[in-house]
């Protein structure tokens, strides 16, 4: 399986421990080019540092906004894989609450 990764070590401000804001989302989808890599790879891995706190569904649902149009849900999460060494912080409900309302907001827009 040919797969690339996303370090979000790479992305982070200094010393911060929350990823947060939907800014920071955009500016970070635009960075790691993550539009264009679920189009080369069968796989992205995106590593979450030991130290974070936290990651905010409004960074999540801007940085990921694109991926989950794209692929649908069950796609996303067969193709997306997020990947963290921390006992203190699990993404697992943050995400998917960022992905149903994208996934929300994009039936409501479809609709009108």
């Amino acid at each position: 399986m040919n797969k690339t990764s996303i370090d979000l070590e790479n992305h982070r401000t200094k010393g911060s421990k929350v990823f947060t804001g939907r800014e920071r989302g955009i500016s970070v989808r635009k960075n790691t080019k993550i539009d264009v890599l679920i189009n080369e790879y069968e796989q992205v891995e995106i590593i979450i540092p030991t130290d974070i706190m936290s990651i905010n569904p409004s960074f999540l649902e801007e940085f990921l906004t694109n991926v989950v149009k794209s692929l649908g849900k069950d796609d996303f999460y067969k193709k997306i894989k997020f990947v963290s060494n921390s006992k203190r912080y699990d993404i697992a409900l943050d995400l998917e609450e960022a992905v149903d309302r994208i996934l929300r907001n994009e039936n409501a827009l479809s609709k009108k």
